[in-house]
């Protein structure tokens, strides 16, 4: 018998389709929804990279490589790519422990095997990640993004913020009496403007009074341009006394960097395994989600190919580093906007891209003044809506299960780091769910009238019903079952037409109890055997041990 290797994904990027009949009512709308989205990604994209420990044009040029790349290249229809916030802490704990240089090598590394999953067609194993480890680690991170912020939020003099949880506490702890009264006033305003300001996104389509137009209107401004302008333009009016881009990045530089490969070392790179694995498992589980979020918010769409983004993904976090960039992934702010301003294909996220482009080559000097205090307050909003909270106070209707998974993720994420919450929270999901499957499996003895006519002589018989999955957590039942049968039964049969399947570990435990049967005398008769475990028996050899008779199609009284 001749074994096929798994068909390998074709590259072929959703553009391409999408150009097709491209007509200049689709081109007017993404242009259109390129620029806005442009607009509300220039100061998240600064924000994200100064949260993670890197300079700002760093976020900026993630936001243009990886933005263009991952919108030319994707599976999906809207969905718009570049730095986010999920990022923050891993990066920043990253270029703690390990150096911005090998930072660039394993988003290079996490975007092969981003590249490699997508072409092996994994894009679906994704979905099989629990949802209780995606709330838990994705408010864990809100959390301690939040956290990262509190130093430039208060103005504290902290020379360097470490990246452990409890160390941060005790930092910033001893800091406050650096306290800056005029950087909490801007940044807490700043907050209050993104908060308050109209989103296009909650608004319907059709206004109907005079205040709703007018809202739908200032809408088109985001907010955290707004604030940011308005904070920029205090900052340098009044001279307030807050730390800004300019005074601890000296600026942003008027062009893109020039592409350079990092210092790559084998011996390094062997202690980059976990950071690697990290960006790529959460770049996967980011951006298919974030695909998934703009399927069902656009449904006039085509839904996303999950195997191509994978692809997308991983070619934009290879060549990103190579100018500097961060780690990128999809981004659900910025797809829903990129939605509510109209996209109408790829095209879209390319125009967005191209913008922030014009914006770094025209307008980079002005960034000078943009006081950090005002992207602090930006980026606590951001954490806010990045944390689904309403699931903590939900988690009292479901089972401990559930809550242990939740709350645990939650908490590894905040007190240790990612990898660890979810290789916890998948060992404790495989646990829980063995254990569950376990439970499901029954033994059930029938009564049944006994089969004089199939016997030699008449001898008493037990008949029990199978019922479930017979694997290594159930086998335990199977082990007792010696002990439910009779001292003068000579036949033990098994009715199997409700297991539906069964592992090597279930099929040893039927040759086991076999063999304690034959040393008491009694024989063991398996009936209605479903395919995949009639299978198992045979291709291992247990059904010549059972002998004739050993396995039968039907037993009087059992299918009645």
């Amino acid at each position: 018998m001749t074994h096929r290797l798994p068909r390998l994904h074709r590259f072929r990027p959703r553009l391409l389709d999408a150009l097709r009949g491209y007509e200049g009512r689709q081109l007017a709308a993404d242009i259109g929804a390129g620029l806005t989205v442009g607009v509300v990604a220039l100061p998240l994209a600064m924000a994200f990279a100064i949260a993670s420990g890197v300079k700002p044009e760093a976020g900026l040029v993630t936001a243009i490589i990886a933005g263009l790349l991952i919108s030319a290249l994707g599976g999906s229809q809207v969905q718009i790519g570049g730095p986010a916030g999920a990022f923050i802490v891993i990066v920043y704990g990253i270029v703690e422990r390990y150096g911005l240089a090998n930072l660039l090598i394993s988003t290079v590394l996490a975007g092969m095997l981003l590249l490699v999953m997508g072409w092996l067609r994994l894009g679906a194993l994704v979905r099989y990640v629990p949802v209780s480890i995606v709330i838990g680690f994705t408010n864990g991170i809100a959390v301690l993004i939040a956290l990262s912020q509190l130093k430039d939020l208060l103005g504290l003099e902290v020379q360097k913020m470490p990246a452990d949880f409890l160390t941060q506490l005790g930092v910033l702890a001893a800091a406050l009496p650096t306290f800056n009264p005029a950087a909490l006033g801007m940044g807490l305003a700043c907050l209050a403007v993104v908060a308050l300001w109209p989103k296009s996104y909650a608004m319907g389509t059709a206004p109907a009074t005079g205040l709703a137009r007018l809202r739908r209107a200032l809408a088109h401004l985001p907010g955290t341009v707004v604030a940011l302008a308005g904070a920029t333009v205090a900052t340098a009016l009044l001279a307030l006394p807050v730390e800004t881009i300019g005074s601890r990045f000296g600026g942003i530089p008027q062009s893109l960097p020039a592409f350079a490969l990092p210092d790559f070392s084998w011996a390094s790179a062997k202690q980059l395994v976990i950071p690697t694995l990290t960006i790529a498992l959460l770049g996967a589980i980011e951006s298919l989600l974030c695909a998934r979020v703009a399927d069902n918010l656009a449904p006039q769409h085509p839904r996303h190919d999950p195997n191509q983004e994978l692809m997308a993904q991983g070619v934009a976090n290879m060549v990103t580093p190579l100018f500097g960039g961060i780690p990128a992934t999809g981004t659900v702010a910025r797809t829903v906007t990129n939605i509510r301003a109209g996209a109408a294909s790829p095209v879209a996220g390319i125009v967005h891209a191209l913008t922030l482009l014009a914006v770094v080559l025209v307008a980079a000097p002005l960034a000078e003044h943009v006081p950090l205090a005002a992207l602090a307050g930006i980026l606590l909003f951001v954490a806010w809506n990045m944390g689904e909270w309403r699931e903590f106070r939900r988690a009292g209707q479901f089972n401990l299960t559930y809550r242990t998974i939740l709350f645990g993720t939650f908490a590894l994420t905040v007190v240790f780091d990612l990898t660890v919450a979810v290789e916890v929270g998948l060992v404790l999901a495989c646990v829980f769910f063995i254990w569950r499957m376990g439970t499901l499996f029954r033994i059930t003895e029938l009564d049944r009238p006994q089969p004089q006519d199939l016997l030699p002589e008449p001898e008493p018989a037990q008949a029990f019903e199978l019922y479930g999955s017979l694997f290594f957590g159930a086998v335990g039942q199977v082990e007792d079952l010696p002990s439910r049968v009779g001292p003068d039964t000579r036949t033990v049969v098994l009715d199997m037409h409700r297991l539906v399947s069964m592992d090597t570990s279930g099929l040893d435990a039927l040759r086991q109890l076999q063999h304690s049967l034959r040393r008491r005398g009694t024989a063991l008769v398996l009936v209605r055997v479903n395919e995949q475990p009639l299978s198992l028996i045979r291709r291992s050899g247990f059904a010549d041990e059972l002998g004739a008779g050993g396995i039968l199609d039907a037993w009087p009284g059992l299918d009645s």
